[in-house]
C-alpha cells in the first residue's frame, strides 16, 4: 500500500468508494451519492481544500482522507473501503494528513462523526481526537435520529 497526495485523476475512484460507503449506510453522514466532479471540487482541489491523500493498493484506491475549511475550521473526512477497514489504512492516511496540515500551519482539526458510527468514533479516538460537543437529536433525511459527536485534535 502507498499513501500519496490525491490528484484530479483520482476523483472517479474516490467518488466510487464514497458512494459504495453511502449505499451501505451507517458510517457516514453523507446520504446521497456524489459525482466525481463534486468529489474533486469538495475534497481534492477546490478552494476550501487543505489536504487530500489516497491509499492505493494494487492500483486501486482503497481509502482517502481530506481536510478542508468548513465555517472557518479545518474539518477532516476519512473513507476506507469496507472490506479493508481496521487494517491500518486510516492510520497511514492520517500520518500523511497530519504532516501536511502541520506544514500548512493548521493548529486544530475537527471531526464530526455520527453517534452510531462505532468504528468511526473508535478511529478518531485512537488518533487522539477528543469530544468537544454533541448533537444527540441529529437526524438523517429519513427522520432516523442518529446523533453526531464533534471532536477536535490539536496539532500544537
Amino acid at each position: 500500500m502507498i499513501v500519496r497526495p490525491a490528484s484530479p485523476a483520482d476523483a472517479v475512484a474516490m467518488a466510487d468508494l464514497l458512494n459504495r460507503i453511502i449505499a451501505i449506510g451507517g458510517t457516514t453522514a453523507h446520504q446521497t451519492p456524489k459525482s466525481a466532479e463534486t468529489v474533486r471540487h469538495d475534497y481534492i482541489d477546490g478552494p476550501e481544500t487543505l489536504t487530500c491523500v489516497v491509499a492505493e493498493a494494487g492500483g486501486q484506491i482503497i481509502g482517502w482522507q481530506s481536510v478542508g475549511w468548513h465555517h472557518g475550521d479545518a474539518h477532516i473526512g476519512t473513507f476506507v473501503a469496507p472490506d479493508v477497514q481496521a487494517k491500518g489504512i486510516g492510520a497511514a492516511l492520517f500520518a500523511q494528513t497530519r504532516a501536511l496540515c502541520r506544514a500548512k500551519a493548521v493548529t486544530d482539526i475537527f471531526a464530526t462523526i455520527r453517534a452510531d458510527n462505532v468504528p468511526g468514533l473508535a478511529y478518531y479516538a485512537r488518533l487522539g481526537f477528543t469530544d468537544i460537543g454533541a448533537e444527540p437529536e441529529y437526524a438523517l433525511n429519513t427522520g432516523q435520529i442518529v446523533g453526531r459527536i464533534h471532536r477536535k485534535l490539536s496539532l500544537r
